[in-house]
């Protein structure tokens, strides 16, 4: 028996026998070519982009009757790829100007694209070359006249395999497919949304799954921890069996919870919400019983691509989801990226940077590149006439910066009274409170800002001096060390005196463990994950205010993160105690 730990993709828990998954390798081959066969590669270069749109269309209409139109705009965004002016340019270039084969030409090209997506140090713009490789394969697979990979299996099974695409994903049968896992892969893939969409628990980033097992293995997939169990024993089926029946009335339970309000026992009401990356997520979120959109992150609109987003493109996406949103609200969080994602578009572009995480970053960014970041402010203000926006500011930490970013929007905001264009007048303006020197000046700040919004990712970092990425050092990436509790505190306290509410949307705000110490210590808005709302909902709503404001005292007066947990674990077990299992293990 093996015991493995990967990334939990998609909820649930599931016990049966391996299909090892394994799409045919295409046979590429770098042929010259004459010049006058230069015409004809070109023709079959189009004709097979005209049978990988007519395939893509065909995809976008099951995933839109099986699981909803926001899922289906997944495959939108593929089709859109296939007119991307830049692949269809410079697969044409290839053929000309290398006398190569269009096959050869194409792969090349898609091998330009995702190595550029790949190397990019956010998880959520690493994983859509995993949407390139998709629709590159596909259009290679239809020059190559190869058949497709059938995934309509006779019996129910556990797909292995090392990568799964979206195209892959849609492909599954609920029914026959009880889970999947895969060696490559993170939770905010395409791949991962659509399993979470279609109710397919997944565990992905196992690195070497599909080399220890082969056809036929029992395997036990817990979507809910990230773990995978190899040929388990009896009584490890047994026991997992029973965490199987235990989960699936739980869920059932928290169905029922997603129209009742976060409320503990005596009355007192907090807000939930959830952090997004693409519009598509809108619907995902409000399933899980979502009261707004704590934190939308905007880079997905910047990376990938030749040109900047336009105002007129940003402000549609914003609108979108504005208008899902509403009545609730969703906070905008302005770009948030370095330098060196977007030197092909600034000004000067910048030098490699040593250190990006401590560099010319998110609101440094985009004071230095004012026309930039004026061209967001633009298209968020345009749509806030069309829902409940407000306005978050990232990596703030001084004053200056915040008085100088404030002049900006003031700026924008008298520009668009001249040309008679209407915005909210009333819009709230927050920052993200993601350094220590943030923390110290909260009370400064919050004379100026609507609203905090702890991040406590970056927080956490910053104040340990840890890069949770570094496995040596990982373990001391604590959200529960004294000092960053006290900086919470410090941060709530400063905010409340001043009549200014607080949410948090860094990884924290989900952690059920740390739930308690943050009601306790006047969080107005936990901001998370949509699939954990409903754990943290049924939190909140089995204690009262009290009793979280007693934790939160007695947890100050401790000295190690372990002695806080472990507290925790012993007022609340028996309350919660499955909540809190998971917590820890998953």
């Amino acid at each position: 028996m093996l015991l493995m730990k990967g990334i939990a993709a998609s909820p649930g828990i599931s016990i049966g026998k391996a299909f090892i998954f394994e799409p045919d390798k295409l046979k590429l081959e770098r042929k010259e070519i004459t010049e006058d066969g230069i015409a004809e590669e070109i023709i079959q270069f189009k004709e097979a982009i005209e049978r990988t749109k007519k395939e893509l269309i065909q995809v976008k209409k099951r995933v839109m009757d099986e699981v909803g139109e926001e899922y289906a705009k997944i495959f939108s965004a593929h089709l859109l790829v296939l007119e991307d002016p830049f692949l269809i340019i410079e697969v044409e270039r290839k053929i000309k100007e290398e006398r190569i084969n269009v096959e050869y030409a194409l792969f090349s090209v898609l091998e330009t694209l995702t190595s550029s997506f790949s190397s990019l140090d956010d998880e959520y713009i690493k994983e859509r070359a995993v949407d390139i490789h998709d629709i590159g394969r596909r259009l290679l697979g239809n020059l190559l006249k190869q058949k497709r990979v059938n995934l309509e299996l006779e019996e129910s099974r556990i797909l292995v395999g090392h990568n799964l695409t979206p195209s892959h994903t849609a492909q599954l049968n609920k029914e026959k497919i009880l889970a999947f896992v895969t060696d490559m892969g993170g939770r905010t893939s395409h791949t991962a949304i659509l399993a979470r969409a279609m109710e397919i628990p997944a565990v992905v980033g196992l690195i070497n799954i599909t080399s220890l097992l082969k056809e036929e293995d029992t395997l036990i997939v817990d979507g809910n921890r990230g773990e995978v169990v190899i040929k388990p024993t009896p009584e490890v089926i047994e026991e997992y069996s029973k965490r199987k029946k235990e989960y699936e009335l739980f869920i059932t339970g928290l169905a029922n919870l997603k129209d009742l309000p976060a409320q503990t026992k005596d009355g007192f009401r907090i807000e939930l919400c959830a952090n997004i990356e693409i519009p598509e997520e809108v619907d995902l979120v409000k399933e899980h019983g979502s009261e707004g959109i704590g934190l939308y992150r905007t880079e997905f609109l910047y990376l990938g691509r030749n040109t900047l987003p336009n105002e007129d493109e940003q402000e549609g996406v914003y609108k979108e989801v504005a208008r899902k949103t509403f009545p609730y609200s969703v906070i905008i969080r302005t770009l948030d990226l370095g330098g060196d994602k977007l030197s092909l578009h600034l000004k000067q572009p910048e030098e490699l940077e040593s250190n990006p995480f401590l560099g010319l970053r998110a609101i440094r960014l985009c004071l230095a590149n004012v026309d930039i970041f004026k061209t967001q402010l633009r298209a968020i203000l345009k749509a806030s006439v069309y829902g409940n926006i407000k306005i978050i500011f990232p990596m703030i930490s001084n004053l200056e910066e915040l008085i100088k970013t404030k002049e900006i929007l003031r700026e924008v905001q008298e520009e668009l009274r001249r040309e008679n264009i209407p915005f909210d007048e009333a819009i709230e303006i927050g920052v993200m409170i993601e350094t220590p020197a943030a923390c110290m000046i909260a009370d400064m700040l919050a004379e100026k800002v609507d609203f905090f919004s702890i991040g406590t990712n970056d927080l956490i970092q910053y104040t340990i001096a840890v890069d949770r990425g570094n496995e040596r050092i990982a373990h001391l990436y604590e959200p529960l060390h004294p000092a960053i509790l006290r900086l919470i505190k410090l941060v709530i306290e400063a905010a409340h005196r001043r009549g200014k509410w607080v949410g948090m949307c860094g990884e924290m705000a989900g952690d059920p463990l740390s739930c308690l110490v943050l009601l306790g210590l006047g969080l107005d808005e936990f901001s998370m994950s949509g699939v954990v709302i409903p754990e943290i909902k049924e939190i909140i709503r089995s204690v009262t205010l009290s009793e979280a404001k007693e934790i939160a005292t007695e947890v100050s007066k401790l000295d190690t993160a372990q002695e806080v947990k472990s507290l925790i674990r012993k007022r609340f077990s028996k309350k919660l105690d499955k909540v809190l299992l998971r917590s820890e293990n998953g």
